[in-house]
């Protein structure tokens, strides 16, 4: 019976959450078929079938897995697919048995938390009484757990658990209603369950002491202040799999990359003057290349001139690219997305700005895929049209470079001793110093601006 597993979507993937599944559990499905949306570290991608056969879903919806795990199986028919591993009751724990069918670390911590284990009568209070502390807590537990499963994390249950939280009073915000971490963390006063309700009947005060043993010491008071007024209600919203990604990927940017930045102002009056020309000389309907293609067009013929700014510093080595491929920050929701005009040495001006709006398009609609957002060697990213005049952009490793653009506008600037006023624009270049040193980066900058102030030597 062949296995559906985790599929690699991307060159960074490490994993990847299973967001929906588009066909149900023991449904006949056909090789090509869409099976569930899975969202990576980059985009939500569609996975298709690559057999025919009856679904068996073992990864529920809201999971997430590494690559190669399995989510799910397909069987020529429902009698051959796989039953559920019968429980064997330790204690007070459920635990799945042993089966022939190995089941990924991740997957069973999943299946083990949906699993109901069926449990003798539930102790009255007189039996609890009579138990130590921690007995009283877990008989409580078991009690509360004979009735409806609530659906929860293991986490949201261990700390639960500590907390004296009663789950059946919170309302799950995971996916199809399932209660996390912060639900529990954030659950108002009033929802201890009985656990926490025996606990402070039979505090510290009720517990007598056998024969012969010393009394136990009551735990001091714990004094709180009342913070969460001044800062009124707290909303915890759940990071997507891309904004996990973007926040680890620029920590260890920060932590690991010795950067240093280069500034320069540019003179864009002749860019200025070229895009007016352009924009009478393009046909209708063709878009007219921006300022920020200007800027990409820049990059990469100073890239090619400039192997090591196209580079990236790795296990002690360099690697220099043979194509120069410019990645471009687009905002997307929440999120920053990367896509990459390929071979932009090589492009023209119009060609540039047709992949840049196309790409921003995708991005904006969900619609891009992971091969066009892999692959760049180099980045710009610009926040001019929000009025940011200059900024240093965190370095996207293993590339070695980053430019951040400011806003394009007039100033006054001196020339032939006159104060005038010129279009000009700040940049920051930040640099791996692993890879880039002071000089190298200054002239590959230096060309960036040459190309810029003489514009014509972009359509060459």
């Amino acid at each position: 019976m062949p296995d559906i597993v985790m599929p690699r979507l991307s060159d960074s993937m490490e994993e990847g959450t299973i967001l929906r599944w588009l066909k149900a559990d023991g449904e006949l499905v056909a090789r090509g078929e869409e099976l569930c949306e899975i969202e990576t570290d980059k985009a939500t991608m569609t996975y298709e079938a690559d057999a025919d056969g009856v679904l068996r879903i073992i990864a529920p919806e809201g999971t997430t897995l590494p690559i190669g795990e399995v989510i799910a199986v397909v069987g020529e028919g429902a009698a051959q697919a796989p039953a559920a591993p019968p429980v064997a009751v330790q204690g007070d724990v459920a635990a799945p048995a042993e089966s022939a069918l190995p089941v990924a670390p991740a997957v069973a911590e999943a299946v083990a938390d949906s699993v109901v284990a069926e449990v003798g009568p539930a102790p009255t209070i007189g039996e609890a009484e009579k138990s130590s502390p921690d007995q009283q807590i877990r008989l409580t537990l078991s009690a509360a757990d004979s009735g409806d499963r609530v659906k929860a994390s293991p986490v949201a249950r261990r700390i639960a658990r500590e907390q004296g939280v009663d789950l059946r009073a919170l309302q799950g915000t995971g996916p199809g209603g399932r209660i996390v971490r912060a639900d529990v963390e954030g659950a108002p006063a009033g929802t201890a369950g009985a656990a926490g309700t025996l606990a402070a009947a039979d505090g510290p005060a009720a517990v007598s002491a056998a024969p012969g043993t010393p009394a136990p010491i009551p735990p001091a008071p714990t004094v709180r202040a009342d913070t969460g007024a001044a800062k009124g209600e707290v909303t915890i919203v759940e990071l997507t799999r891309t904004q996990q990604v973007i926040a680890r990927r620029m920590a260890e940017s920060k932590a690991t990359v010795p950067e240093f930045t280069l500034q320069m102002e540019i003179d864009m009056e002749a860019a200025v003057a070229l895009r007016a020309q352009l924009k009478t000389l393009s046909a209708e309907g063709s878009p007219v290349p921006s300022y920020n293609d200007m800027i990409v067009k820049a990059c990469a013929l100073a890239l090619r001139e400039h192997p090591r700014a196209n580079g990236a510093y790795r296990d002690a080595r360099f690697e220099l690219h043979q194509r120069v491929n410019v990645g471009v920050a687009v905002a997307a929701d929440d999120a920053l997305v990367v896509p990459t005009v390929f071979d932009a040495d090589t492009k023209s001006l119009g060609e540039i700005a047709r992949d840049t709006r196309a790409l921003a398009e995708r991005v904006r609609a969900g619609a891009i895929t992971p091969p066009e957002l892999s692959g760049g060697t180099f980045t710009v990213s610009n926040l001019g049209m929000y009025g940011i005049t200059n900024f240093t952009a965190v370095i996207n490793p293993p590339q070695a470079a980053i430019l951040a653009v400011g806003a394009l506008a007039p100033r006054a600037v001196v020339r032939d001793g006159e104060v005038v006023a010129r279009h000009t624009m700040h940049v920051t270049l930040a640099c791996d110093h692993r890879i880039l040193y002071g000089a190298q980066a200054a002239e590959f900058l230096a060309r960036i601006h040459r190309l810029l102030e003489e514009p014509l030597a972009l359509a060459l």
